[in-house]
């Protein structure tokens, strides 16, 4: 697969992501007017709660049907109350979104408590019902060691989680390879229809390629599709785009 190939494979991984505390209407949609339906259209948008209805009217006016809307909760620390988050998903689900990216209480899975993580993962899908997936944030980079890892994305699985996702993108450390692969394992381990999220400093579609083999290599090649995987990034678009110009 050339280079123009690939940038087009990540852009149809892509969940197109602005989570900055000064987002604004305006700043979301010129992220929005940033797609070019052109060059493809990104898996998803994935933005804070309060800006849900704002993307479900703009893509329906786009007509960028097959864009999923997502958003976060427990955002971005994973220590909100559990009703909080729970009604936090359920407004979101009213005003549109399509998927729910939940922070798992992550400190929780270190200081050796399952059972809290497991009911945040396990109430959130009971909330997002069949039609919304539940994507689950562990915060890899924190939980640092590969046993703790496979721990938290054990929890995730078994709780119902539609997705397993590396990171918030705001500490120290985001997707790593070597965390994507203990995290890999571990959904190809449960043998659940689980998939998969980088999130947090894949900025360049070369930096996208390790992840894909990864998963390839672990999942096999049919299994790495927008069902199933997903790269959250905000920068990468701009890549993309550069990428494709250079080789058009």
């Amino acid at each position: 697969m050339n280079l123009h190939n690939k940038a087009k494979r990540a852009l149809e991984l892509m969940d197109l992501t602005s989570l900055n505390a000064h987002d604004t209407n305006e700043s979301i949609i010129a992220m929005l007017d940033k797609i070019d339906a052109e060059i493809g259209l990104p898996a998803a948008i994935c933005v804070y709660p309060q800006f849900v209805a704002l993307c479900k009217a703009q893509l329906a006016e786009r007509s960028f049907n097959s864009i999923k809307i997502a958003t976060v909760t427990n955002f971005p620390s994973g220590k909100e109350p559990l009703e909080a988050v729970l009604d936090q998903t359920r407004q979101a689900i009213r005003d549109g979104a399509d998927e729910i990216d939940l922070v798992m209480p992550y400190n929780q899975v270190i200081m050796g408590d399952p059972d809290t993580p497991w009911q945040y993962v396990r109430s959130s899908k009971d909330v997002c019902g069949e039609k919304v997936q539940l994507k689950v944030i562990i915060e890899s980079g924190i939980l640092s060691e590969p046993e703790v890892i496979a721990q938290a994305s054990d929890i995730a699985i078994l709780a119902g989680a539609d997705f397993i996702k590396t990171s918030t993108g705001k500490v120290s450390v985001n997707a790593t390879l070597q965390a994507a692969e203990v995290m890999l394992s571990r959904i190809k381990a449960n043998n659940k229809p689980v998939g998969f999220k980088a999130a947090g400093g894949v900025k360049t579609v070369a930096e996208t390629l390790p992840y894909l083999d990864a998963a390839e290599r672990i999942m096999g090649q049919s299994w790495v599709n927008a069902e199933r995987f997903r790269f959250g990034a905000s920068s990468l678009l701009t890549d993309i785009k550069s990428v494709l110009a250079s080789d058009s």
